[in-house]
């Protein structure tokens, strides 16, 4: 398995952080990251959700695989409200 992603640095995965979350992603799939550590999200909501689906399509975009690890269980249960818990992998 890859080494979790040491360039993304995430507190929050809000409406309020989404665009500087959505930034710091796409810079770390850009420079080859394929595994992203989500173990400092503290908070979340739906915006982080769509955040996390945009990274996927940025990766599959560049033809890379992206994973999540110690995704946070809020983020699991919106992703599973929404149907889209298929579409986020992670261990």
């Amino acid at each position: 398995m890859a080494e979790a992603n040491p360039m993304l640095s995430l507190d929050a995965l809000t409406f309020h952080s989404a665009r500087g979350a959505l930034e710091q992603g796409v810079a770390a799939i850009a420079a080859g990251e394929t595994v992203f550590d989500l173990a400092g999200v503290s908070a979340a909501d739906s915006s982080g959700v769509a955040v996390l689906l945009a990274w996927q399509r940025r990766a599959r975009a560049a033809n890379q695989r992206l994973s999540f690890v110690n995704v946070p269980e809020n983020v699991q249960k919106l992703a599973a409200l929404y149907g889209v818990d298929g579409l986020l992998p992670h261990s």
